[in-house]
């Protein structure tokens, strides 16, 4: 057996990716919109992180006195 024969017979990468999410159209577009929502998600967390790990100490909540009133008694 050549390695043609084989590789027809096993199928790629994408030949498998085409046979799982590819073939249906309901899949691939279910696929695409759960990719793009937990892709959303993973940036917006990322960025998040890396905002607030470069500004701390200057947020509203590193700020002790803000938001405190003194007692009138």
């Amino acid at each position: 057996m050549d390695s043609a024969t084989r590789r027809r017979s096993q199928g790629g990468l994408f030949e498998g990716l085409y046979r799982v999410i590819m073939r249906r159209n309901s899949v691939y577009v279910t696929f695409v919109i759960v990719g793009a929502f937990l892709g959303e998600r993973a940036v917006d967390y990322g960025v998040h992180r890396l905002w607030e790990y470069n500004n701390v100490g200057k947020r509203y909540e590193d700020i002790p006195v803000l938001g405190q009133r003194q007692s009138e008694e």
